[in-house]
């Protein structure tokens, strides 16, 4: 049997054992807390070709929004070598830059301190589409977020009377290749003669389609435009003189993190009226 000493001795280390993980619990709880957030509210974002994108990254102290000094950011992007961006003493630090990116990105210079870390992609380029992780250092604040890039080309489409009476829409760029469909204004499918033409590079197509059903005036029908990246909806406004238009676009939005497809719906409204 144990004698009274050994016992007190093992009780002892327990409670050293068991109090000293609660401190460390402790410490790293309040750690945590004191480094406070870096999230971004688009961690999936759809890059149109050509045009500019924002990766959106912000900070956040736990002590509130109080306005940031001496914050470093550094933008990189999984499988590259070379960072996107680096900013650190309130100046672009560039030495490591991957060429890539070259002119052709840039951080909000006079939100940092207000706790805006996004990166301004432009020109946006097939090449470009990945993982990309910004980084934060700042009083109180120290984490990293991910933005999934893709990339793809959409634009809203224009409507028009053919001389024959039918409703045709143009749209100048799509990519990937989509799928086309006309709606009467009760929602049932219409026949229609879709064309798909390249651009010199190969990579985008102008779609021209043609709604083969008569048309009737002041009746409003529906274009649709999609691939597994964006959707176009768009409602044409039939009148005497002229067809109006409304485009909206949905992005599908996949999380890097979830496997499941979910639909981030960013509204876009597209106007237009032709004769």
């Amino acid at each position: 049997m144990a004698s009274i000493g050994q016992i007190i001795f093992g009780s002892m280390i327990f409670l050293i054992v068991v109090i000293s993980g609660l401190i460390i619990f402790i410490l790293a709880i309040a750690f945590s807390v004191s480094q406070g957030t870096v999230e971004s509210r688009s961690p999936s974002t759809v890059g149109n070709l050509a045009e500019d994108v924002v990766l959106d990254c912000r900070f956040l102290s736990n002590s509130g929004n109080g306005q940031f000094s001496d914050v470093s950011i550094t933008w990189l992007k999984d499988a590259l070598s070379g960072v996107v961006y680096e900013y650190k003493k309130k100046a672009a630090q560039l030495q490591g830059q991957n060429t890539q990116f070259q002119n052709r990105v840039q951080l909000f210079s006079d939100a940092i301190s207000m706790g805006n870390a996004s990166l301004l992609l432009r020109n946006v380029k097939l090449e470009d589409e990945g993982v990309y992780r910004c980084s934060v250092n700042a009083p109180k604040v120290s984490g990293t977020t991910s933005v999934n890039l893709r990339v793809a080309a959409f634009s809203a489409p224009t409507f028009n009377r053919q001389s024959n009476g039918s409703l045709s829409a143009q749209a100048n760029k799509w990519f990937p290749r989509p799928e086309v469909s006309w709606l009467s204004q009760s929602g049932q499918l219409l026949n229609s003669s879709t064309q798909f033409i390249n651009n010199t590079a190969g990579i985008m197509n102008q779609v021209f389609s043609v709604l083969e059903e008569p048309v009737k005036e002041d009746d409003t029908y529906t274009f649709l435009i999609q691939n597994r990246l964006v959707k176009a909806i768009s409602e044409a406004t039939v009148s005497a003189n002229r067809v109006t238009g409304r485009t909206y676009f949905i992005f599908s939005s996949a999380s890097t993190k979830v496997p499941s497809l979910q639909l981030l719906f960013t509204v876009i409204f597209v106007l237009s009226a032709n004769q």
